[in-house]
């Protein structure tokens, strides 16, 4: 026979999104909350099965928790999203510095395109960073002195960071451009791999926060 307790808990943790260390401390939350209601009833006389029954009706169904403590994922995750922005930031003008000093060995169309591409990463990199801090700010520990967050900035900063991600994937390609035609290309070379990796960070969690900031969540 299968157990309420259990069931209830597996749906409620597959309904909801977010970074998982938060949700698995909600989900905790809730087994422990059930359990205690388990046993209370068991204590008075109840069978597991009529207990857990009961104890699984009064939390109420999984939908409705699922919409209450969706947005505390979600704010959890922008906040996720906006520090890997903002840690990814640095680097992603370090990368525009080695590429812009590479010391091409030959002038020509490729260099040319490199410090393009690097030139415009700096100027992404700038408004992805700002927004980023004020993102921290807004749900930080200013957030109470603020008006409430706005439904839309998790969104907004998906949306950063799926850029970040993308300007992290032109650095790998400039940085690979400078480490052929560079005069340190082990040190570029070394950079482009490093690039590539915060790429696949970054966009992991871009793509985690535009998924908690569709689904719908009580204010």
């Amino acid at each position: 026979m299968s157990d309420p307790v259990d069931e209830y808990v597996t749906a409620l943790s597959d309904a909801l999104h977010g970074p998982a260390r938060t949700k698995a401390r909600m989900v905790a939350e809730v087994r422990d909350g059930l359990a205690d209601a388990v046993a209370e009833r068991t204590g008075e006389g109840l069978t597991y099965e009529r207990a857990a029954d009961q104890a699984v009706r009064e939390f109420g169904s999984t939908d409705e928790l699922v919409v209450s403590w969706q947005r505390e994922l979600t704010i959890a995750q922008a906040r996720h999203t906006a520090r890997t922005v903002a840690l990814t930031v640095p680097f992603l003008l370090t990368c525009w510095y080695l590429v812009q000093n590479a010391g091409y060995r030959s002038d020509g169309e490729l260099p040319r395109t490199a410090q393009l591409l690097a030139v415009h990463l700096a100027e992404v990199s700038t408004v992805a960073a700002l927004l980023a801090g004020a993102t921290l700010a807004a749900t930080g520990t200013l957030a109470r002195r603020l008006p409430p967050t706005p439904h839309r900035l998790p969104l907004a900063v998906a949306w950063a960071g799926t850029v970040a991600s993308v300007s992290m994937a032109v650095a790998t390609l400039a940085l690979a451009i400078a480490a052929v035609l560079g005069t340190n290309g082990l040190l570029i070379a070394f950079a482009g791999v490093l690039a590539a990796a915060s790429h696949g960070l970054m966009a992991g969690s871009a793509r985690s926060c535009r998924r908690c900031a569709r689904l719908p969540f009580r204010e």
